[in-house]
């Protein structure tokens, strides 16, 4: 690795001067090519996502019944006019899957003519939504909701999918397809069970081809073109006899006429069409959102510039957008479109930056349609069913079902999924609309209230949004507390109407004129002002003290006296203190730790209980390993706002990690390597060093030498971290564009550096990364500003010099906290630079 010192600038030309990317812009500046004005990365996503958009759309068309021609103009259309027109640049629209089961049962009903015009009619409704700037409002509906609404469509895919898999035809409804699936079992079809089998073979397998080469063909291809290629040339190789793709002449191409029918099961399909699509758009481009500010704001050793940040998507101009398409898709014979969320991520993950992707993909559809209409009428149709099938499965897949069930929203999930699958999708989300209203109304009534003494104090602990409901019970529990007594009120809800803040004021007011004393806590204890009348201050460790010191603020409640070392109070001597042995080792340290451990007994283990026995269950599967110092500052899963489960910690004295065959007998840090990387299998290492480390500092002053002691033994392991720093001079590390504040911090950067070097060189990591399997990261941790860095790789190009840590922006969906010592941080000059940069 080299280096160069910064000096004087050199004069330089216009030809010269380096130019500055425009907003959605690749790095390093658009190259442009002549077709639409757009960039190479946009034609390359373009690309990846035509080639995922023509085999599903296809494969949705054939799932509803519809002519295969119609999910070829949807496809177009949500390409050229949602993306056109549409508020969220990286979204791409088109036929979605959650549509399959509410078209299926239009055609079915009133036929495709008819479905096509109320196609249009939805349009037209989306239309009227979005000038009432609505949008978010769909933003409201319950993730569980959504989730189960996806989930029992899923299970409707693949009940009627799978008679074509088998190679018969599925019924109407999701019932009848379950209950004729043992007399399809008895006519199985031997050719398209075996090209659907290929293509369910190659979607699960090609997504885990492994190395380097693995990753290229993942990347490059995507697994729904090879299952389909592959099936469509088992099929005409081995002369396999099943139905295939029947592309009609587009001159006889079905074009909608006005609706025939009752006019309320019309309406009703207006309004699940509306529904389904603006919901699905809505929640895809939030999605897409999340994303692209994630790819934006990760580090990137590759550029001068960063990835840009596109803006966030106008919901009511995206859903003005889906509107405009579903009328000309519905006028032009198509499907009804929607945003997609496979597809978008496609589009993201490919390196789209702006709107021409989306519609680069939909002219590849139209050129498609109209030059490889031979080639398409190859493909078998049982390989269309399988993709959509695996489509469905994903869809009703177990993922979201434990989300919901960590927030307690399992009913709502179900109750949708099955409402959906056995009376219809607008039925369906309304009994899941019902079903979340009761659970929210359930949560809202059910308020805890517990009552404990102890040594003449009384306890009332409140869990629960305290409204009034729970009077009567708060109530008879305040009134149970005898007069004159110490009471302490455990508030841990975020809300206390009016009828439970009088009932609280009132017992309080009576019970300090009787001479008692009354101290409240947790987020609402401010709502009940008054202190007690009394000389003497709130004892120390006392929940009073605490609720006190903390303003009642529901972040630092974790954060026991002991270890908030701002409070200078001891823990533990309150009336209410847990019972500690009278000789506990270390005196007022033993009552502290006692303290803690009875905290997190009462508040956090009821939270965690579920998720560590299912680790326990389960077992650990980290992705990460985390190798940091054992500096008590360091709080490993605050800094990465991680949980049990998530990282794999390796702690040492200087966040060392010795060379192999150095460890003269302590094989602690090299073993715990070869587990995580061999047995664990994690994806990555990060080595976290951090500001005024001990070690480093021990090591500046020479511990290292003199007669061997444990610690001087163990600090050898950083001598070459010492002698990379001095033998680099002045050419420091850079951390956020400055140079380290003193040698100490300079040592702590380079440690960082050279522990990473110290980690390539064990041979099960060395093999890792080899395989492409691994990545190395470093971080710096800097405790007074707690502020996480983290090092740019191959940085002498870009700033010529070597190893920057860069600073970690807050996530996109936080606000950010300006710094009042870097004026370019203020809000106001932030958002002149942004309208500047999208003004260019």
């Amino acid at each position: 690795m080299t280096f160069r010192v910064p000096g004087p600038p050199a004069r330089t030309t216009k030809a010269d001067r380096p130019r500055t990317p425009r907003p959605h812009a690749p790095p390093g500046g658009p190259r442009r090519f002549a077709l639409a004005g757009a960039n190479a990365a946009d034609v390359s996503a373009s690309l990846a996502v035509f080639l995922i958009a023509l085999p599903l759309s296809l494969g949705i068309a054939l799932a509803t019944g519809a002519p295969l021609q119609a999910g070829l103009v949807a496809a177009a259309v949500g390409g050229l006019v949602a993306g056109r027109l549409g508020g969220s640049p990286l979204q791409v629209s088109g036929p979605a899957a959650g549509l399959t089961v509410v078209t299926a049962e239009l055609i079915q009903r009133y036929g495709w003519r008819t479905t096509c015009a109320i196609t249009v009619l939805a349009g037209c409704a989306q239309l009227g939504l979005a000038a009432l700037r609505v949008a978010r409002s769909a933003l409201a509906v319950s993730p569980a909701i959504v989730h189960g609404m996806l989930a029992g469509i899923g299970v409707t895919i693949v009940l009627a999918q799978l008679h074509i898999v088998l190679g018969g035809s599925p019924q109407s409804s999701a019932v009848d397809n379950a209950r004729g699936l043992p007399a399809q079992l008895t006519h199985v079809s031997g050719a398209a069970l075996t090209v659907s089998a290929l293509t369910v073979a190659l979607l699960l397998l090609w997504p885990r081809l492994p190395g380097r080469t693995g990753r290229l063909l993942r990347r490059t291809v995507p697994a729904a073109l090879v299952a389909v290629a592959a099936a469509t040339a088992l099929a005409a190789g081995a002369g396999l006899r099943v139905p295939r793709v029947d592309l009609p002449s587009w001159s006889g191409h079905v074009l909608p006429g006005l609706p025939e029918g009752p006019a309320l099961g019309i309406a009703a399909g207006v309004l699940t069409i509306t529904l389904v699509t603006s919901v699905q758009s809505l929640l895809s481009a939030v999605a897409v959102d999340k994303l692209a500010a994630r790819r934006a704001t990760a580090p990137r050793a590759d550029s001068r510039a960063p990835a840009p940040l596109p803006p966030r998507s106008d919901l009511d101009r995206e859903l003005a957008g889906q509107g405009a398409a579903n009328i000309v898709s519905g006028a032009l014979g198509g499907l009804p479109v929607a945003g997609v969320a496979v597809r978008s991520v496609a589009n993201v993950s490919a390196g789209a930056v702006s709107r021409n992707a989306t519609m680069l993909h939909g002219v590849w559809i139209v050129l498609a349609s109209l030059f490889l209409v031979p080639v398409l009428d190859l493909v078998p149709l049982p390989a269309l069913a399988a993709l959509v099938m695996v489509v469905g499965i994903q869809m009703a897949g177990i993922t979201h079902l434990r989300t919901v069930t960590r927030h307690r929203e399992v009913l709502v999930y179900v109750v949708t999924s099955a409402g959906v699958v056995f009376l219809g999708i607008l039925q369906g989300v309304g009994l899941g609309i019902a079903a979340a209203v009761a659970v929210a109304l359930h949560r809202l009534a059910r308020t805890r209230i517990t009552r404990e003494s102890r040594g003449g104090s009384y306890l009332v602990r409140i869990r629960g949004q305290l409204t009034f409901l729970a009077v009567p019970r708060l109530s008879r529990a305040l009134h149970q507390i005898p007069a004159g007594t110490d009471a302490v009120v455990e508030l841990d809800g975020s809300f206390m109407d009016h009828a439970a803040y009088e009932t609280l004021h009132d017992w309080q007011t009576t019970h300090l004129a009787s001479g008692g004393t009354v101290a409240t806590t947790g987020p609402a204890g401010g709502r009940i002002p008054e202190r007690p009348p009394s000389d003497e201050p709130f004892e120390a460790g006392s929940a009073a003290a605490l609720g006190a010191r903390s303003g009642g603020h529901p972040c630092c409640r974790p954060w026991t006296p002991w270890r908030n070392h701002q409070c200078g109070e001891e823990p533990g001597t309150g009336p209410l203190r847990p019972e500690a042995p009278e000789e506990a080792p270390g005196g007022g340290t033993g009552h502290r730790l006692a303290s803690g451990i009875g905290a997190f007994q009462r508040d956090t283990a009821p939270l965690v209980r579920s998720e560590l026995a299912r680790l326990a269950r389960d077992g650990q599967r980290p992705t990460h390993l985390f190798l940091t110092c054992s500096d008590s500052r360091l709080v490993t899963s605050m800094i990465t706002s991680s949980g049990p489960g998530d990282l794999f910690t390796v702690r040492n004295v200087g966040n060392l990690v010795p060379l192999p065959g150095e460890e003269s007998g302590d094989d602690s840090v090299a073993a715990a390597i070869e587990y995580a990387v061999e047995v664990l299998r994690v994806e990555s290492i990060t080595v976290c060093g951090h500001s005024g480390c001990g070690a480093m500092q021990a090591l500046l002053k020479g511990a290292a030498d003199g007669a061997p002691t444990p610690l001087r033994r163990w600090l050898r392991h950083a001598r070459p971290s010492l002698a990379r720093m001095r033998n680099r001079g002045h050419s420091w590390a850079r951390i956020a564009g400055r140079l380290p504040a003193d040698e100490l911090e300079q040592l702590c950067l380079t440690n960082v550096v050279q522990q990473l070097e110290h980690l390539r060189a064990h041979a099960s990591v060395a093999r890792r990364l080899a395989e492409g399997t691994l990545s190395l990261h470093g971080m710096y941790f800097h405790v007074g500003e707690a502020q996480a860095y983290l090092l740019t790789s191959d940085a002498t190009e870009v700033y010529g010099y070597d190893d920057v840590f860069t600073h970690v922006p807050p996530a996109p969906d936080a606000p950010a906290v300006p710094d009042p010592a870097h004026p370019s941080d203020t809000p106001g000059r932030k958002e002149k630079a942004l309208k500047t940069a999208r003004a260019s």
